[in-house]
């Protein structure tokens, strides 16, 4: 205790609990503040005071002062409770990393309690905690809340939304004897609370509420309105009834709230289409919108886009309500969302608030056109007649989109801006659209078709090793190129990515072929739909971290054209197989299926490039506004933080720096967050969050199979694939992947991932290259951990973790 008692503080560092504020964080943490926020408020709080944060940098505990403020509570048991100058906010709450002391009596006691909280300010639980959120420590100091013991009856927590599915209209309180719900060391009891206003009378099943569940469901209205946003509010009541409120902070686990309307309304997840769970800057926001709008009118329907924490979801309330589109909606959902997609869609049209509204005529959706249904007619069976002379059309499309994305000359920010409202993202060319469709068709319908005579494992076995997919070209491509790279081996081996890219972009860096490999596929990226995300050409770090894992592969019968090869050789001698035996058992259907998969073989592979077409748009903009970003801010992709239109007002003098830091701020935080719902309701419900739970065996995680085949190896959980280290054949577990991550796919020995669809980018490229794949496995990120060895089944759809 010594050490802190060294001399007495100048001035005063211990103030009463009622002078704390939101404004004073910095004086006396977050703790200290919410409480003042409290007591501000008109709430019953235990009577305290505040060692100051001055103390803790003086590094000296100011005795006289806290035994003055001990004297004035009246002595007695208190509680000690840390309150840093980090914790209880927003983004973060860092419940239970610091210590509290409690039953505290006497001045000796006192001084060594307040002492005990200083020193957990940098223990290890907080130190972790304060690393996974990005805090520096240097930026961060601890005071102390000293308050009168509360001896409760009953006590715990009350989150005024539901912290488990995220329904803001329900609150949800834990609640044990004394002072078991905080410290755990008890069990607890859960109980969901709704407003008394809307509850039947006599509670659950016929028993009468106790009366301190109206009193805490006022109490967290009174809070939460007082504050903004749903609180965690710890909660006691001594043996006379009387509720104190012991501590308030923000919710920090709660996913953002879809914007409020009258009615109910179901929204769904878009971005995973683009294996996107990333938060999108809100410059990628706006591009994003129209181009899936597009997609989705493609298919007849009108969905609004709407911005929830960052991601793109599609209010789809009104087709769910509209009787003949709700029979196409699950189908969609399997086909081009995915199966935890799918599920919810099945439960959401069970929902008698979701009832058919019986009016299909009202609000029906933009149906296409009879010319643009015969356009596409002709173009599929046109790309079906002639493949080979579709891909020529499709590759010189491609061409002349690239060529035509090149800006005139340019002088002024403001006409850079009037290109970047022109340019915008158009519709693809009929002859990059339905060549690619067809491939699509051709993909699909063979399995309908075969239906009891061959398996979608026998049809995924004809579609490996499919050729013209400009995904899989520019990963053999970069294989190439870490072949060739080789005499460079070390260099490149033991070099962080980060660092070799900045060589490589100062001219520093011996010549391995890179900028011949940028200035085709330059204009990717992983999340490469996100026009505020920088570009491999920007920022080759993720380019250098694939060579290194290719460098890391030293068997050649394991090289990736190689294998690409041989699953090429193998396809092919699956499809005569199966046509040799379809034909026998099924002559028509066989023939037709047989034929679908040939010009499968020839078109499939062209998926990629109607999004490849694009990018070369979308880098265009890009570099447009990083040029006007360069006259406004001192960081120039500052601008993909704002809007166009905003950016037109920072053109015309308007100071956005402050909004532009906030957007920046809550990026950050959301790109810390793991978990994405895949569906929400209006009220922030997590609709997956109601479903039942999967039954799981022990070990045994189940999904969907999207590649067949079975490997056991060790994971590699990879969140960011600028900075993964794959050895070859460890399995690639991730939450979602894009083209930007398959040059992984080239080593790894399996894909786990836990969103997406058959037909998506990951899976589809995990097929061509012919390693296992399962899907849609939820919290496989959190469930599997790197090193574990694990089974994946394809065929199956099961990961299994070794005992």
């Amino acid at each position: 205790m010594q050490s802190y008692c060294k001399r007495e503080a100048q001035v005063s560092s211990v103030i009463p609990l009622a002078e704390a504020h939101a404004g004073l964080v910095s004086l006396v943490g977050g703790k200290a503040a919410g409480l003042g926020e409290l007591i501000r408020a008109g709430e019953r709080v235990p009577e305290g005071f505040c060692v100051t944060t001055d103390a803790h940098r003086a590094g000296v505990v100011p005795q006289d002062e806290v035994r003055a403020a001990y004297a004035r509570l009246g002595g007695g048991p208190v509680a000690v409770r840390s309150s840093a100058t980090d914790e209880d906010l927003p983004d973060a709450s860092f419940a239970g990393q610091h210590d509290t002391v409690l039953d505290v009596e006497g001045e000796a006691d006192l001084l060594a309690a307040i002492g005990t909280c200083w020193k957990s300010l940098h223990g290890s639980r907080a130190a972790a905690y304060r690393q996974a959120h990005g805090t520096d420590p240097a930026d961060v100091h601890m005071a102390v809340v000293v308050q009168r013991m509360v001896a409760p009856a009953r006590a715990g927590v009350l989150y005024t939304a539901n912290p488990v599915t995220g329904n803001r209209a329900e609150m949800l309180v834990e609640v044990g004897p004394g002072t078991a719900v905080v410290d755990g060391s008890a069990g607890v009891t859960r109980v969901v609370l709704t407003d008394p206003a809307h509850r039947p009378a006599g509670g659950d099943g016929g028993r009468p509420d106790p009366g301190w569940h109206d009193e805490l469901w006022a109490a967290g209205r009174r809070v939460q309105a007082h504050f903004g946003v749903p609180q965690d509010v710890e909660w006691a009541l001594d043996h006379d009834g009387t509720l104190w409120l012991l501590q308030s902070r923000p919710v920090s686990t709660l996913f953002p709230v879809p914007p409020q309307t009258d009615d109910l309304r179901v929204y769904v997840e878009f971005g995973n289409v683009q294996g996107m769970l990333r938060p999108v800057t809100p410059m990628g926001m706006a591009t994003l919108r129209r181009m899936i709008a597009a997609m989705v009118a493609s298919l007849g329907m009108r969905v609004e886009i709407v911005d929830i924490g960052g991601r793109l979801y599609g209010d789809l309330t009104d087709l769910v309500r509209r009787p003949a589109s709700r029979r196409r909606l699950v189908r969609l959902m399997a086909v081009d969302f995915g199966p935890r997609a799918q599920a919810v869609m099945e439960h959401v049209l069970r929902d008698p608030r979701f009832a058919p509204s019986g009016d299909d005529s009202r609000r029906r959706p933009a149906d296409a056109s009879v010319g643009t249904a015969l356009r596409a007619l002709r173009g599929i069976l046109r790309a079906l007649a002639r493949p080979d002379a579709a891909r020529r059309r499709l590759t010189a499309a491609v061409d002349r989109l690239r060529a035509e994305s090149a800006p005139p000359p340019l002088r002024t920010a403001h006409e850079r801006l009037r290109f970047v409202r022109d340019h915008g993202d158009g519709r693809a060319a009929d002859d990059i659209t339905w060549p690619i469709v067809a491939g699509m068709l051709a993909s699909a319908l063979p399995a309908q078709l075969l239906r009891g005579v061959a398996t979608e494992d026998d049809v995924h076995a004809v579609l490996r090793g499919v050729p013209h997919n400009v995904t899989i070209e520019m990963d053999l491509a970069l294989w190439a190129l870490a072949s060739a790279a080789r005499p460079h081996r070390d260099l490149l081996l033991d070099t962080p990515p980060a660092e070799l890219a900045a060589r490589y972009l100062r001219g520093t860096l011996p010549e391995i072929g890179l900028s011949t490999f940028l200035s085709r596929y330059g204009h990717r990226a992983a999340a490469e739909a996100d026009v505020g995300v920088p570009r491999w050409a920007e920022d080759p770090t993720p380019v250098f971290a694939a060579v290194a894992n290719y460098l890391r592969l030293t068997d050649p019968a394991q090289a990736p054209d190689r294998r690409f090869a041989e699953a090429t050789v193998a396809a092919e001698a699956a499809l005569d197989e199966l046509a040799a035996r379809v034909r026998r058992r099924r002559p028509v259907r066989g023939r037709i299926a047989v034929f679908l998969l040939r010009r499968a073989r020839r078109l499939a592979g062209l998926r990629e490039s109607g999004k490849f077409a694009g990018l070369y748009r979308l880098r265009a903009v890009r570099e447009q506004l990083l040029l006007i970003g360069a006259t406004l801010f001192p960081t120039a992709d500052d601008v993909m933080f704002l809007t166009l239109d905003e950016v037109e007002a920072a053109l015309d003098g308007a100071d956005l720096t402050g909004l532009v830091a906030r957007r920046r701020a809550t990026h950050r935080r959301e790109l810390r967050r793991r978990v994405v719902p895949v569906a929400l309701l209006s009220d922030g419900t997590d609709v997956e969050s109601t479903l039942p739970a999967p039954a799981d065996g022990a070990g045994l995680l189940r999904g969907v199979g999207a590649a067949t085949g079975r490997v056991t190896g060790p994971a590699r959980v990879v969140t960011d694939p600028a900075t993964a280290h794959l050895e070859p054949g460890e399995i690639l577990v991730t939450a979602t992947t894009d083209p930007g991550w398959t040059p992984l796919f080239l080593t790894a020995g399996a894909l786990v991932t836990e969103t997406g669809a058959i037909m998506a980018h990951g899976p589809t490229v995990a097929r061509e290259y012919g390693i296992p794949a399962v899907i849609s496995v939820p919290g496989a990120t959190s469930r599997i951990v790197t090193g574990q060895v694990i089974t994946v089944d394809g065929a199956a759809g099961t990961v299994t973790t070794a005992r």
